[in-house]
């Protein structure tokens, strides 16, 4: 069964910086595209950064320069600075393949106060 495991979310203040990490249970997740998403309230899901298996790396334009994707073939993982964060930021965060499986983690909360 295909788990991804989000975490390292949490309250910040505007202009804070937090760091995400997804792991994955099956070690296919380390051959193929990945990526973060997130939705906010009443808003929805979007992807936000993705990463190819060689480390090929694109992001929406509201995050670009503040946010930097990565991750680790051997451990199955992917990771999601974040920095300069702003309100707007505030959403659930989920790690998903890009296009995504039909298989989504419970996420990680962030929540940005001004």
């Amino acid at each position: 069964q295909v788990q991804l495991v989000e975490s390292g979310g949490g309250l910040v203040q505007a202009g804070g910086s937090l760091r995400l990490s997804c792991a994955a249970s099956n070690s296919i997740f380390s051959i193929i595209t990945m990526g973060w998403y997130r939705q906010a309230p009443g808003k929805q899901r979007e992807l936000v950064a993705s990463i190819t298996r060689g480390s090929a790396t694109n992001y929406v334009d509201s995050v670009k320069g503040r946010f930097t994707i990565s991750r680790d073939n051997a451990k199955n993982t992917v990771n999601l600075q974040m920095g300069s964060l702003k309100p707007e930021d505030t959403a659930v965060y989920y790690c998903n393949t890009n296009p995504p499986t039909k298989y989504w983690g419970q996420g990680t909360q962030v929540t940005v106060s001004s």
